[in-house]
């Protein structure tokens, strides 16, 4: 899988991508990031953005240089999903990832900043809008870092053992290892002793007891 990212911070990625699992991602070869900065597409690499037609508040990035960046990214290829964040786009999850991990090789990201990009390239490229949450982040770039972790969790062979996935699995809210005991400031803490049993049903009983009230 090959992550194209269009963003004005690419630096802002480096400490999440170059460690833990997407760095072994990386380096085992599953995944592949690009980064395209608008900047270096841009006539006037200081002023990528300008003020918004009809008034408002900050700054809109300017179409074309964004336009240059995903056209490069691109290159002669066809079919490549290119995902445009926004609050106001479609909700993104774990069935949504779980399908483009399957479906597509390459995935094109336009993270915005500011107040936004020009919305001609939403027309010319036809993007999926996505949204990661019912809230509004300073730029796309958190955003798009989770959403290539997401992926990256689907794809075959990035977490070493399937059952890690615990959309998988009936995994539970509350996870437990040793010591069986410890004291903290005179009151002992003890893992559940039905995890301690053996008993696998009555394990799986406790688990989905726990996820039943999440929420609750």
């Amino acid at each position: 899988m090959i992550f194209h990212i269009i963003t004005l911070f690419p630096n802002s990625f480096d400490s999440y991508i170059n460690e833990s699992i997407l760095a072994r991602a990386i380096k085992t070869k599953k995944i592949k990031i690009k980064f395209y900065n608008p900047r270096d597409f841009a006539n006037n690499k200081r002023q990528v953005d300008d003020r918004p037609y009809g008034g408002g508040p900050g700054m809109v990035i300017k179409a074309e240089p964004v336009i240059k960046a995903v056209l490069k990214a691109m290159g002669k290829k066809t079919g490549v999903k290119i995902i445009f964040l926004s609050p106001s786009g479609k909700q993104f999850d774990n069935s949504y990832a779980k399908k483009i991990s399957k479906t597509h090789k390459e995935i094109i990201i336009i993270a915005g900043h500011y107040e936004g990009i020009d919305a001609r390239v939403k027309k010319i490229f036809k993007t999926e809008d996505l949204t990661i949450g019912p809230y509004v982040l300073t730029g796309g770039e958190l955003p798009a870092m989770l959403i290539v972790d997401v992926i990256t969790r689907q794809i075959e062979g990035v977490l070493g053992d399937a059952q890690s996935l615990e959309e998988n699995r009936n995994a539970s809210p509350e996870v437990y290892t040793r010591p069986e005991s410890f004291k903290y400031k005179n009151k002992n803490y003890k893992v559940p002793k039905v995890l301690l049993s053996g008993n696998h049903k009555e394990i799986e009983e406790w688990r989905q007891n726990k996820n039943s009230k999440i929420g609750s």
